[in-house]
């Protein structure tokens, strides 16, 4: 009987977050407009071979905005942002625990627009990217503007990882939005005001931590504020090995872990694969066929038509091979406090802050 209710649980999942990626794609926003003028601050370190792409889709945006790249002197990136009068190069020197906000810190002291938008090296956008993400500002109860995204890959360890953040990834997103949990922002992008930045202590208070994304919007969230997901929807690339792919989705589910420690162990519930597979080693086949066709459609629905990833379709009969391999991430995960990011391996302590 325990298992029947676990699986119910699971099935259960499935079903809504059907209905909270059906209910995404349903909503058509008003016509937004920018409520000023707009600072994107972007990070750089290194070129990879989305990198070009993603600074002319920022140099070719609409609005009124400034295009600051932040780079370390000596960075090979200086070179290609150059190529771009529209991004403007700023030399960082800041050194913070967390690199990438050491570079945030003196981006924010160039910005000279009150609505600062922060998004990721290798962040792809459409041309009218800064009104979408940007409008819902106007309202002074939100605070912050994320979004989702989709995941390119150039080797086919990378696409596999990309398979999980179409499928699995995103529709818990779409679930936690639904449900009222909205403390949480991604790097994809996180639009804001820069009086709100002031309000939490600037880009310094989040200096330590290693998921920064999630560490502002909890704290503008703090503040009585909304952070809202935009009907945006981005792109990033990701490359390398196994390896790599291994290393990068250990962190991700560490820097979970010590960031909202129970909503981490709570996740194996929604682990439909696994539950499909103890069911079938239990004798309930048809339990488990039931289980996983869900658990198929779901990943079609979240992937395919919410996210327009290609790879979703491409590669739907390895969504529970997936599967199984985000959970031997999760277990991994669930021990051990250090990550190795940008090569540099890191130990967290119990708020997730960089020691």
């Amino acid at each position: 009987m325990t298992l029947e209710i676990i699986c119910g649980i699971a099935a259960g999942y499935q079903l809504f977050a059907i209905v909270a990626s059906f209910a995404f794609k349903a909503h058509r926003p008003a016509a937004r407009q920018q409520p000023g003028a707009v600072s994107i601050l972007k990070p750089v370190h290194g070129v990879d071979p989305a990198m070009r792409e993603a600074i002319a889709s920022h140099a070719a945006l609409e609005g009124d905005y400034e295009f600051l790249c932040g780079v370390r002197d000596g960075d090979p990136a200086l070179e290609l942002i150059r190529e771009f009068p529209k991004a403007h190069i700023v030399p960082t020197s800041t050194q913070t625990p967390n690199l990438k906000v050491g570079v945030l810190i003196d981006l924010g002291q160039a910005a000279r627009n009150p609505v600062l938008i922060v998004n990721d090296a290798d962040i792809r956008v459409e041309p009218d990217y800064i009104a979408r993400v940007t409008g819902p500002l106007a309202d002074p109860k939100i605070g912050l503007v994320t979004c989702l995204y989709r995941a390119e890959g150039d080797t086919f360890a990378a696409r596999f990882e990309g398979l999980g953040i179409a499928t699995d990834f995103a529709p818990s997103t779409l679930v936690a939005r639904m449900v009222g949990v909205d403390e949480f922002a991604m790097g994809s992008t996180m639009a804001f005001r820069r009086e709100t930045l002031d309000r939490i202590g600037g880009f310094e208070a989040i200096s330590a931590y290693l998921a920064d994304d999630y560490q502002l919007g909890q704290r503008i969230h703090g503040l009585g504020l909304k952070c809202m997901l935009s009907d945006v929807i981005v792109t990033t690339h990701l490359g390398g090995g196994w390896r790599d792919v291994w290393l990068h989705q250990v962190r991700w589910g560490r820097t979970i872990r010590v960031s909202n420690f129970w909503g981490y162990v709570g996740l194996p519930v929604t682990f439909a694969t696994v539950w499909a597979v103890v069911a079938a080693i239990a004798g309930n086949l048809p339990l488990a066929e039931i289980l996983l066709a869900l658990r198929l459609l779901m990943a079609m629905v979240a992937g395919g038509i919410v996210l327009g990833s290609r790879d979703t379709a491409m590669l739907w009969p390895l969504i529970p091979v997936r599967d199984l391999f985000g959970a031997a991430v999760w277990v991994t995960a669930l021990f051990g406090r250090t990550v190795v990011w940008r090569g540099r391996r890191l130990r967290l302590d119990d708020e997730g802050r960089i020691q």
